[in-house]
């Protein structure tokens, strides 16, 4: 069959002569055939579907490396491979949106309490952590105070060391005042300490990569809360008796709901449901979702480790706390809630209530 010069081959394969040159170089795309006497590179007519498949995953961004992976595969592999190239675009992509909503939000809030007729609000919280029914020890870590709300769900054999230190370098937010233009740069501060916290306490030995914690925290601003979120606790609101859950899960198989690949109900019963792709460790992906909640009178915020959640139905959990009026009192009935579905976890609860200041 007679070859396509480099002209015709790039017309028809939508790549430019350039790229074509550029893909030989790197081993990607070898040309059939090349003139000794004149140096002009010649393609078989059946590389165009290879060079289509270039041309459509740069196309997708895909970097040359990866895509010369793919084309080295077979096509069920290869078709793996661009799923998963996919889903980290997606979530680098969603990264980026909670950034860019998160500045939107910051720059353009009006603070509330400049206006004479504002109430000032403030919150009355409680925290608790229990170890369950089944573990010998408890690698939670629970905390509330006037102004910060975090829960750490410590694992590995350095566990409750992790979740402890990871808290612990956030309590500096509980005393410090935050400018209104600083308050992200003193959040992406906070995670830092706390990562640089966790990896001091796990270490450099040959457990050290297991060691790790989830981090989940608020920080009330008067009259707004700032999230930072990595790894599987959560945050649920209950506003005006609807339950809101307003974090998301970084694990794998909320990864692979996220792509189709498997069902909410799926998810619940799998094996590997508590496989976190973040989290705050050694060689670990700490990058933390954040995000600003303008807050109302009569807002209750949980924040738990995921021993309530996986086992508590979110009706159950909407229950109690729709239905007990004191934080101190709503944290020990979902701590019991917890055990009562058999405890297999640490467990750990935040509950904060949004009121008027009494003046």
């Amino acid at each position: 069959m007679e070859l396509l010069t480099i002209g015709t081959f790039a017309k028809a394969s939508r790549l430019s002569p350039k790229a074509l040159r550029l893909y030989d170089e790197l081993g990607l795309l070898t040309p059939a055939r090349v003139d000794p006497a004149t140096g002009y590179r010649l393609y078989a007519p059946e590389q165009l579907d290879q060079a289509r498949l270039v041309a459509w995953l740069r196309r997708l961004g895909m970097p040359l490396a990866r895509i010369q992976q793919v084309c080295a595969a077979e096509a069920g592999p290869a078709a793996e491979e661009v799923r998963a190239f996919w889903a980290q675009v997606e979530a680098e992509t969603a990264a980026r949106r909670d950034l860019a909503t998160f500045l939107i939000d910051h720059l353009s809030w009006k603070d509330p309490t400049m206006s004479a007729t504002a109430k000032p609000l403030g919150i009355r919280y409680a925290a608790l952590s229990d170890s369950g029914l089944v573990r010998e020890s408890n690698q939670d870590t629970a905390y509330a105070g006037a102004r910060l709300l975090a829960v750490a769900d410590g694992f590995g054999s350095g566990g409750a060391p992790a979740s402890a230190a990871a808290v612990d370098a956030l309590k500096s937010l509980e005393t410090g005042s935050v400018p209104a233009g600083d308050l992200l740069n003193v959040l992406e501060d906070a995670i830092d300490q706390a990562k640089q916290a966790v990896h001091g306490v796990s270490g450099g030995g040959p457990s050290s990569e297991e060691a790790g914690t989830t981090l989940t925290a608020m920080l009330w601003t008067g009259s707004q809360l700032a999230l930072v979120h990595i790894g599987d606790s959560r945050v649920y609101l209950l506003r005006e008796g609807e339950l809101f859950q307003i974090t998301h899960d970084h694990t794998l198989v909320q990864s692979m709901v996220d792509e189709g690949r498997l069902s909410p109900e799926e998810a619940a019963s799998h094996p590997q449901r508590s496989l976190l792709i973040r989290a705050l460790g050694q060689g670990a992906d700490s990058t933390p979702d954040m995000r600003l909640h303008d807050a109302r009178q009569g807002d209750r915020y949980l924040l738990c480790s995921d021993g309530l959640s996986t086992v508590a139905p979110a009706e159950e959990i909407r229950r109690v706390l729709s239905g007990v009026s004191e934080p101190e009192q709503a944290v020990r009935e979902l701590i019991a809630l917890a055990n009562g579905s058999g405890g297999p976890d640490n467990v750990s609860c935040v509950v904060a209530d949004v009121m008027e200041l009494q003046q």
